[in-house]
C-alpha cells in the first residue's frame, strides 16, 4: 500500500510538462501550454496543459487528470508502476507498505520471477528473429502474403526452426525449469523405462509472431504452421505473464493509432492485425485464438470509447460476432459503443485489404452496424417477425441479451426498438417482463426521496409499519466492510480470497471489482471508492442486486468505527455455514446459499480457512484473480 500522503508530495515535485513533453508536441499558448490531444484523433489543438495547476484537459474528448493519471491511461501503467516511474523522475524513494518482511519478500520474489520470464521470452523473440533470416523459404512465405520486411521488424516476427531442441543454441541451459514454465520448452512425463523427462521445443517449423502486452514485454507466441499441418496456429499456454483471456495481440503496437482514428479495430488472427498495419491500417488487434472476453472489452475501453469487431463472414465468424456483442453488452452506455462489421463469406480482413486495398476497407468500416442493430439481428435469429410465435420467440431471446445493458438512455431506446418489432408497446413490452422478474429500466427518482424509499425491498418497512426482519447476510456483512475499509482486502490471506470471489453471487462479483481496484490504485478512501463504484456500469448493478446493502447503507455504516475483528467475526460466520451458533457449536465450513432465510453448507464450494481475529499479516496474492489491467 503506498500512502496517499506520498503520492500528493510526489505529484508536487513533478513537473507535468516534463512528463507529457516527450509524448506530446506541445506549443505555448498564453500561461498554458497546447497540443494535439493523444486520447483522440483532432487536426486543431485542443489539449491544454496547465503548469500552474499541474492537470491536463482535452476540450474535445474530456480526457483530463494529473501525470500519475496520464501515465495510467496514455502508457497503460498500473497504479504502482506509475508511481514508481514518477518516483525514479524526481529521485524520491517509494516507500514500504505495512506487510511483514516475509510477506514483501515473497511479493519480490513473484516479481523477479515474472521478470525473469519476460526476459527469457524476450530472448526468444529475438532468437526467432534471427532465425527467420536464415530460412529463405519463411520469408518466401511472409512476401507472399503481401508482408515488407519493415513491417515483419516492427511486429518482431521470426521463425521456429524445425527440430526438436533448436531453442538449446539459444538456451545453453536447456534443462532450466523457466524455460518449461515460460511455455516455450515441453516437459514430457518419463515413462516406467526412462529416468529423466524428454525435453522439446513447444515451436518447431512455424512463423513466430510475439505477444507483447500493453508496457511491450514479450509475454508468449503465437506459431503459425508453416504449409499444411495442425494445428494451424498455437498459442503459448497460460503461464504466469500471459493469459489469453486478457491480452490482445498488437494493442501495443496499436496504442498510438487507436487513439488517432478515434476506435480500435478487433479482427480475429495475427495476420489480420500485420497486414491491415501493412496497408496503414494500423489500430488492429487480435484475440488470442479464443472468444472476445469482457476483459477485452475494458481494456480496449480504457484507449478508445469506440469498438469496431471485423469477422470473417462466414458461420464462425457469425458466432464470434455474438459472443463479443455479449462480453460488450455489460460495459456499454452513452459514450461508449460497439459496432460489427461483417466482410464477404470468401474474406477474411488480410484477404480483403490484399484484394480491396485500404480504401475500400476503411468505407466498410464506415458501415459497420451498430450494435443496436446487431442485437435485433441476434434476437430475431431463426424468429419469423410475420407470426405471433415468431414475434414471441423473438421477445425471449431479445430480453436475454437487453438485460445485461446499464441502466441508461441506450437501454431505454433498446426496449422501445424491440417494442417495435414485436408489435407492442414500450410499456406492454416493459410489464411483460417486470412479470418475469426483470427489473424495471432505472428512471430519474425525486430528491425528495424518503430514507425508507432509498432502502433496497428486504429493508423497506412492511404494512405493519416494522422492517422486514432479513439483516444483511454474512456475505454482504463482509462485502460491506471490506467496501468501508478496502485496505484490508490486502490483509486477506490468499486462501480467503479465492474462497470470497469464486461464490456465484453479486457480492462476490463485487468483491471482485474491488480487487481489480485494489491491484490497480491500491485501498482507497469510501469517498473515493464510492465515486469509482458509481462509475462503474456494471459494478453499480451489481449493488442493486445485493438485497442488504447499497449505497445508503454504506454511508451511514462509513460514520461507524468498524475495527478489524468486526471483519473477522463476519468471516468467521460465513465459514460456518452463515450462521452463529455460538462457542463450541462450528458449522460445516463451508459457504452455502440462503435455505429457509439461513444460510445452509454448500458441499461443492470453497471452505473458508479457518483463521485468527488477531492483527492481520498476511497479503493479498497477485494471482489469477487479479485485474485485466494489473501489470504482469
Amino acid at each position: 500500500m503506498i500512502p496517499p500522503e506520498f503520492v500528493q508530495q510526489l505529484l508536487s515535485r513533478v513537473d507535468i510538462v516534463d512528463v507529457l513533453s516527450p509524448l506530446v508536441e506541445l506549443k505555448k499558448t498564453g500561461s498554458n501550454l497546447s497540443g494535439l490531444c493523444p486520447f483522440h484523433g483532432e487536426k486543431t489543438p485542443s489539449f491544454s496543459v496547465s503548469p500552474s495547476k499541474q492537470f491536463y484537459h482535452c476540450f474535445g474528448c474530456g480526457a483530463h487528470g494529473d501525470a500519475l493519471r496520464f501515465l495510467m491511461e496514455y502508457q497503460g501503467l498500473g497504479f504502482v508502476e506509475a508511481v514508481q516511474d514518477l518516483a525514479r523522475r524526481v529521485g524520491m524513494e517509494v516507500p514500504q507498505d505495512s506487510r511483514s518482511v516475509a510477506e514483501r519478500q515473497q511479493a519480490e520474489q513473484l516479481k523477479v520471477r515474472r521478470k525473469g520470464l519476460a526476459e527469457l521470452l524476450e530472448q526468444a523473440a529475438q532468437f526467432y528473429a534471427q532465425e527467420l533470416r536464415k530460412h529463405p523459404e519463411a520469408i518466401e512465405y511472409l512476401k507472399g502474403r503481401g508482408l515488407s520486411g519493415a513491417v515483419a521488424a516492427e511486429f518482431g516476427i521470426g521463425y521456429a526452426a524445425p527440430g526438436w531442441r533448436a531453442l538449446a543454441r539459444c538456451f545453453p541451459s536447456y534443462d532450466d525449469a523457466a524455460l518449461v514454465e515460460a511455455g516455450l520448452v515441453i516437459a514430457a512425463e518419463p515413462t516406467p523405462s526412462e529416468t529423466a523427462a524428454k525435453r522439446y521445443d513447444r515451436f518447431r517449423e512455424r512463423i513466430m509472431f510475439p505477444i507483447r502486452n500493453v508496457a511491450g514485454e514479450c509475454i508468449g507466441f503465437g506459431g503459425r504452421v508453416l504449409g499444411q499441418g495442425e494445428p494451424k496456429y498455437l498459442n503459448s499456454p497460460e503461464t504466469p505473464v500471459f493469459s489469453k483471456g486478457t491480452e490482445l495481440y498488437g494493442l501495443h503496437e496499436a496504442r498510438a493509432a487507436i487513439r488517432q482514428r478515434g476506435h480500435a479495430l478487433v479482427v480475429e488472427g495475427y495476420m489480420d492485425v500485420v497486414a491491415l498495419a501493412q496497408h496503414g491500417i494500423r489500430n488492429g488487434v487480435a484475440t488470442l485464438g479464443t472468444a472476445c472476453t469482457a476483459e477485452h472489452v475494458q481494456k480496449l475501453f480504457r484507449f478508445t470509447e469506440r469498438v469496431i469487431f471485423s469477422f470473417d463472414g462466414d458461420a464462425a465468424g457469425r458466432r464470434a460476432a455474438t459472443r463479443a456483442l455479449q462480453a460488450c453488452l455489460p460495459h456499454l452506455n452513452e459514450r461508449r459503443s460497439a459496432s460489427f462489421l461483417f466482410l464477404p463469406a470468401e474474406h477474411d480482413p488480410d484477404s480483403f485489404v490484399r484484394a480491396e486495398g485500404s480504401e475500400a476497407f476503411d468505407a466498410l468500416v464506415d458501415r459497420a452496424k451498430p450494435l443496436s442493430a446487431f442485437l435485433i439481428d441476434c434476437a430475431a435469429e431463426d424468429c419469423s417477425l410475420d407470426t405471433p410465435e415468431g414475434r414471441a420467440r423473438f421477445v425471449a431471446q431479445a430480453r436475454a441479451l437487453w438485460t445485461p445493458l446499464p441502466d441508461g438512455l441506450l437501454k431505454r431506446q433498446l426496449l422501445g426498438e424491440i417494442a417495435r418489432q414485436a408489435r407492442l408497446a414500450d410499456e406492454e413490452l416493459q410489464a411483460l417482463w417486470q412479470q418475469g422478474g426483470t427489473p424495471r429500466i432505472a428512471t430519474d427518482a425525486p430528491a425528495s426521496r424518503s430514507r425508507a424509499e432509498r432502502l433496497p425491498p428486504a429493508r423497506r418497512r412492511g404494512g405493519a409499519g416494522g422492517l422486514v426482519s432479513r439483516l444483511p447476510s454474512p456475505e454482504e456483512r463482509v462485502l460491506g466492510l471490506l467496501l468501508l475499509h478496502s485496505a484490508w482486502w490486502e490483509q486477506l490471506t490468499p486462501d480467503e480470497h479465492e474462497a470470497l470471489l469464486q461464490r456465484a453471487s453479486a457480492p462476490a462479483r463485487l468483491l471482485a471489482w474491488l480487487d481489480r481496484l485494489v491491484a490497480e490504485q491500491g485501498p482507497l478512501a469510501w469517498a473515493t471508492l464510492r465515486a469509482s463504484l458509481l462509475a462503474d456500469d456494471v459494478a453499480s448493478q451489481d449493488l442493486a442486486l445485493c438485497g442488504c446493502v447499497d449505497l445508503a447503507w454504506l454511508d451511514e455504516r462509513a460514520a461507524e468505527q468498524a475495527e478489524w475483528a468486526d471483519l473477522r467475526a463476519a468471516l468467521d460466520t460465513l465459514r460456518r455455514g452463515g450462521v452463529d451458533r455460538g462457542p463450541g457449536r462450528r458449522g460445516s465450513g463451508q459457504f452455502g446459499p440462503p435455505v429457509g432465510g439461513r444460510l445452509a453448507p454448500a458441499p461443492d464450494e470453497p471452505v473458508m480457512p479457518t483463521t485468527s481475529t488477531s492483527v492481520p499479516t498476511a497479503t493479498r496474492s497477485k494471482s489469477s484473480m487479479m485485474s485485466a489491467f494489473a501489470p504482469t
